[in-house]
């Protein structure tokens, strides 16, 4: 065959019969192309160790990993092109267990690490499901320089090309096909959500990052043995080709290879034999010890130091001190005084003041772990907290019994579900900030948030002024916030490993029973503000006429004042309104309701 671009002479040659007489064919052959299986390409590289001459390949459709290693064309007419050009490469080989590898090779189980990066997606739905079943097991990788490293790990891969799957994309800086070394990624996640969240990371792994996630360990060396407690089956470019022990080698600069341009340009060292070992991230001595051979956790565990350097620190915060008196009682007299001025500013003042958010923390821990003292502690400390609040508050409210009732303690009498989600969401942050020392200052940020003086020093002033309705209402609003941080501050500890299990679940059953027992006044609570935004809504759109004069709805409000539902409506009117008239309109308003309403209308006259 004759027919190209090149005017190349090309002779076809059965593959059996290459095999059966390799030097006839070979000897003196300066280039060979090679069209067929994974086993055939094999074959005749290693015949190119032998005989050097340079490879042109011309792979299968199927071959698509093939296609993205060695940076093909996608048209078949650019690969025959390539395949006879004259400047093939030097490319490294990698032999398992004397075998070839290509691409890759992998040893237990690397869900979406070995699959295609453009098949990611559709790869994560069938991770998701085999996760249920995800151990780890004793490894002993060891380099060419005999350092080891030992270790739990669920698999390991190793990686030829760095374009053509996920894993490769993790090392994609520090990877090449003629560096004269192997590169081995190793997965060890301490928990299913850990892995859940690596598998996240690395579906938008940027290329150019440094850092690995955190489950992944790195080697590179000329050469690796893989040792494990039992033979784990080795799959060589997806073939299943061999088992643990493993041990792998590369020959530098071993053939010659057409390659696409983007390989072409890639420059190695094959000089350099430094081993280089990244796994920090994996586990150490003893926490090999606890996962190994077992079903991976949902949840992580947090280390030994981590967690006693939060206990620690939240059983501080659950004892009772001077410091912690005295802001309680500036924090309530402030919220108190920006209450009656109805100044946002100083409640806000208030609320970076108030102390109580970190014994609520703390007692979301003590009910986790059923820690009976740090229990003690903390509800003491709240309590105590509570009664300052209370009693600050009615005391100045006793000192300005004439002022009127401000639209800031408005804010906090109808507490609906919507606060319940604040609060949940306040208590997650908080625990999580407790936990991270580095994040500790966002607890700020979380007592704005939650705001658990504010409506205490409304119960308070309601005390003072003898109204128990005002007190019920905004006691609600604090219940609402209590529970429902110390229900989510709970279950974010747990997710974060700070236990292996939940404990004390006869007390979180009670902080659960609470939150299902609140949520029926928080949500009529929510069902009115509906049915108010509703009626506002309606009744500004709608115009009447009274006795022939033309009225307009300029604005309604429709508050509760002890389980009475009053409405103020702003009207403007071009012609004076009679008793008669307001009369009339109030039956006109009337109809909205099943039942008597108290309704007060203001009258703005207009030219």
């Amino acid at each position: 065959m004759q027919n190209n671009s090149f005017n190349t002479v090309v002779t076809a040659v059965a593959f059996n019969a290459l095999i059966q007489d390799s030097r006839v064919y070979f000897d003196g052959v300066e280039h060979v192309l090679v069209s067929g299986g994974l086993e055939v390409v094999k074959t005749i590289l290693e015949l190119a160790l032998t005989y050097k001459f340079s490879v042109g390949l011309i792979p299968l459709d199927s071959q698509k990993d093939l296609i993205k290693a060695l940076d093909l064309p996608k048209k078949m007419d650019a690969i025959i092109e390539l395949a006879l050009r004259k400047d093939a490469c030097f490319m490294d080989l990698i032999q398992c267990n004397g075998k070839i590898m290509l691409f890759k090779a992998t040893v237990g189980w690397l869900p979406l690490l070995d699959t295609p990066a453009e098949r990611r997606f559709d790869a994560l739905k069938g991770s998701l499901k085999k996760l249920h079943g995800l151990k780890p097991f004793n490894y002993v990788f060891t380099t060419a320089s005999k350092e080891q490293v030992k270790t739990a790990a669920t698999g390991c891969m190793i990686i030829q090309h760095h374009k053509g799957s996920v894993a490769a994309k993790l090392i994609a800086n520090d990877n090449s096909v003629i560096d004269g070394m192997i590169s081995l990624i190793i997965t060890s996640p301490f928990s299913k959500i850990q892995y859940l969240k690596f598998l996240i990371e690395a579906l938008r792994f940027n290329r150019d990052s440094k850092r690995l996630p955190d489950i992944i360990g790195y080697i590179k060396s000329p050469t690796i043995d893989i040792e494990t407690d039992f033979g784990i089956d080795v799959f060589i470019d997806g073939k299943l080709e061999t088992q643990t022990p493993l041990h792998c080698k590369t020959i530098a600069n071993a053939v010659r290879i057409n390659v696409g341009d983007w390989l072409q340009e890639e420059k190695g060292n094959s000089g350099n034999v430094k081993d280089k070992i990244k796994c920090d991230n994996l586990p150490n001595r003893k926490e090999q010890a606890k996962i190994t051979g077992k079903r991976l956790p949902f949840f992580s565990s947090a280390s030994e130091e981590r967690f006693r350097e939060l206990f620690m620190a939240l059983r501080d915060d659950a004892r009772i001190n001077e410091t912690y008196l005295v802001l309680m009682l500036l924090s309530s007299l402030l919220a108190s005084v920006g209450l009656f001025l109805d100044s946002a500013a100083v409640i806000i003042g208030a609320m970076l003041l108030a102390p109580l958010m970190a014994p609520i923390v703390s007692l979301a821990m003590g009910l986790l772990r059923q820690e009976a003292v740090l229990q003690k502690n903390s509800l003491y400390k709240i309590g105590v907290g509570i009664c300052i609040a209370l009693l600050s508050s009615a005391l100045v409210s006793l000192l300005f019994p004439h002022d009127p009732i401000t639209d800031e303690m408005h804010g906090r009498l109808n507490p609906t579900l919507l606060d319940l989600a604040v609060a949940i969401i306040s208590g997650v942050a908080g625990a999580y900030s407790k936990a991270y020392r580095e994040i500790i200052q966002s607890l700020a940020g979380v007592a704005i948030a939650v705001a658990l003086v504010p409506p205490l020093a409304v119960s308070g002033i309601g005390l003072g002024r003898g109204d128990f309705n005002f007190f019920l209402q905004a006691f609600l609003l604090f219940s609402t916030n209590l529970i429902g941080i110390v229900l989510a501050a709970t279950i974010t500890f747990r997710v974060l490993g700070f236990s292996p299990v939940i404990h004390g679940k006869r007390s979180v059953g009670v902080v659960i029973l609470s939150l299902m027992l609140i949520m029926i006044p928080l949500y009529l609570s929510y069902d009115r503000i509906v049915e108010q935004m509703v009626f506002e809504q309606r009744l500004k759109t709608d115009r009447f006429l009274v006795n022939g004069k033309y009225i307009i709805i300029q604005s309604a409000h429709l508050s509760y004042y002890k389980e009475k539902k009053v409405i103020v409506v702003q009207v403007l009117a071009r012609e004076t309104l009679t008793r008669s008239d307001m009369n009339e309109l109030k039956k006109k308003i009337q109809y909205y309701f099943d039942i008597d309403v108290a309704i007060r209308i203001n009258i703005f006259y207009i030219l």
